[in-house]
């Protein structure tokens, strides 16, 4: 079997799919694909996937075309995490699942929908992204005939969910939903996740400061000269400018860019590789116990990259450009969601019976919430015109609402 073949090739301490835990609905292997080949291809050609092209990273998607979406900024994150993982031995197919499905939960226009989700159903559980990826994986994909969700290994569900590292504190301090699911499938929450994982997690933190550092000059909210002073982020441009003087700015910051990314990978190489060898992990259940990160920056790169984030949340994330943004995104997430909840006939037809069919207030609300987390950046805009504004003052013709979800 080819996918036999494949993890012999593997380190001791990857996840090997032949010693796979498993799926919560039992089903029999494939004699061509692996366990995690077949979890990749599940989040491809799922819903949830493909909606993600028209979601939020920072930039609402009408704002231009070239900036990230949470599509592309997943498949650059899947990128970044099969080279390390293909680098230190680790499983490259579970990372490229993990890394492509870690945003799922997101709800459109990114933190601010988030935050505006959060706040209204503060008496209803709250809400969580990573909490809402795990929904969506086990409850809301509704593609197979004999299961909700995609039945994904309990690896991926494992890593989707503490891919930022453990789940502290009793069942009733989780987010909503997961002590749920937890009672009948038990994902470990207390300790670290698997390394491919952690792989998935620390580029995802490669891919968004580097590929946030590139939209924020885009987009003018800040010039090259204003990186002079970030650590490792000035030096990098000063160097290349150095090599290549007079280089036009588009392939300045492409250039500096892709170095950045490369400085910080090789970093993680040399820092995982010492504390592999350090540690004495044999197998993948070792690395979840051993109390600590295994993949994780240098002490130094670490400090580099505290104060990319710092810089990026004072120059970006607070500009008023993007807090104007955000705040129109939280009335028209929370308008949306409190006319749906006083109005559920505006639902869609499936989602409607889903609510009228609901046990109670919360059943009721929460899926509400599922409907408004699903949508597009653009699905609710059309939404928030045709239900508040007074018709679809896109100029484009209305989506069929199985786009949501």
């Amino acid at each position: 079997m080819e996918s036999d073949r494949y993890s012999a090739c593997l380190a001791a301490f990857a996840s090997h799919p032949a010693e796979s835990r498993g799926r919560l609905y039992g089903e029999p292997e494939s004699p061509s694909r692996s366990a995690f080949q077949r979890d990749r291809d599940r989040i491809i050609h799922c819903g949830a996937f493909r909606r993600l092209k028209y979601k939020t990273q920072v930039f609402v998607y009408h704002e231009g075309d070239y900036y990230r979406t949470r599509l592309t900024h997943s498949l650059e994150v899947a990128q970044i995490a099969r080279s390390i993982c293909r680098a230190l031995g680790l499983n490259e197919d579970l990372a490229e699942a993990l890394a492509l499905a870690h945003d799922f939960g997101h709800p459109p226009f990114a933190h601010a929908g988030e935050q505006a989700l959060n706040e209204a159903l503060t008496d209803f559980g709250g809400f969580d992204h990573n909490a809402q990826s795990l929904r969506i994986l086990t409850s809301l994909e509704h593609r197979y005939a004999r299961f909700d969700g995609l039945n994904l290994t309990w690896e991926s569900l494992e890593g989707i969910l503490k891919h930022n590292g453990p789940l502290q504190g009793a069942g009733k301090d989780l987010p909503f939903g997961i002590a749920d699911y937890l009672a009948r499938h038990d994902l470990e929450i207390t300790t670290y996740a698997g390394p491919e994982a952690q792989v998935a997690a620390i580029a995802d933190d490669i891919a968004y400061n580097n590929h946030d550092l590139d939209d924020g000059l885009r987009a003018g909210l800040f010039g090259i000269d204003r990186l002079a002073d970030v650590p490792l982020v000035g030096a990098v441009f000063a160097e290349v400018r150095d090599l290549y003087p007079g280089l036009e700015r588009g392939r300045l910051t492409h250039e500096s860019i892709r170095r950045l990314i490369d400085r910080m990978v090789s970093d993680i190489l040399r820092e995982s590789r010492r504390e592999i060898e350090d540690s004495g992990v044999a197998n993948a259940t070792e690395v979840r116990h051993l109390g600590r990160p295994l993949i994780a920056f240098s002490s130094e790169m670490a400090g580099h990259e505290r104060a990319i984030k710092a810089f990026l949340k004072k120059n970006m994330y607070e500009h008023e450009k993007v807090r104007r943004m955000t705040e129109q995104a939280r009335r028209v997430v929370g308008a949306l969601l409190a006319l749906y909840i006083d109005r559920p006939q505006s639902l869609p037809a499936e989602w409607r019976a889903g609510v009228d069919h609901a046990d109670d207030t919360l059943a009721r609300v929460r899926l509400v919430a599922d409907f408004v987390a699903g949508m597009t950046d653009r699905f609710a805009l059309r939404e928030h015109a045709r239900l508040v504004g007074g018709g679809n003052q896109t100029g484009e013709s209305f989506v069929d609402s199985r786009e949501s979800l």
